[in-house]
């Protein structure tokens, strides 16, 4: 009998847990989240659909600005995992490139700005203490992180645009090279 309560308990437990998990969401990251995107929306509004959408074609046309610098400029403003939202204004045949490039660039800027992704901030950290152990900087450490960081980036998202025109071509999916606008999507 006393196994069958531990069951009992034991199930139970795991949604109480669950139950604290999604408390713990509500009153952390969700509030955050869509404060973040109800200021993303005014910003857009305020400047405009059209401007902004003009302006990510204008980004998504330079190879360097698609990987390299937009996804680092939208990560440092936006923080982990809003970035990830503006690549709806990307072309479509570039959106997949986007988001891999912009979900690295979140892990990569921990060092200099930890405000982009404090969910992570552990694993730089850990590194970061090792190399002071052993009498180095941490500031020369968190310069390469974010340095190979925007390399890794772009390359990625090279990658990811070779990869998405041979599964588009090879599935005979014809990928716009057009931005959808805001009522498209």
């Amino acid at each position: 009998m006393d196994t069958l309560v531990l069951l009992a308990q034991g199930f139970i437990g795991m949604f109480n847990k669950g139950g604290e998990t999604f408390i713990g969401l509500v009153s952390g990251i969700v509030p955050t989240l869509i404060c973040l995107l109800v200021a993303m929306n005014a910003i857009i509004r305020f400047v405009g659909t059209e401007k902004v959408e003009k302006f990510a074609h204008m980004c998504a046309g330079n190879i360097f600005t698609r990987y390299a610098v937009l996804p680092v400029i939208t990560a440092f403003f936006f923080c982990n995992p809003m970035h990830l939202s503006l690549g709806k204004f990307m072309p479509e045949r570039y959106k997949p490139s986007y988001y891999a490039a912009a979900t690295r660039s979140a892990h990569t800027l921990n060092g200099l700005f930890p405000h982009v992704n404090p969910s992570e901030l552990f694993v730089y950290l850990g590194i970061a203490n090792g190399i002071t152990q052993l009498g180095l900087s941490p500031v020369d450490l968190a310069l390469r992180y974010f340095l190979i960081g925007i390399l890794i980036n772009f390359i990625g998202g090279v990658i990811t645009d070779f990869t998405t025109a041979y599964v588009s071509k090879q599935q005979g999916v014809v990928l716009s090279n057009k931005v959808k606008t805001i009522h498209e999507n």
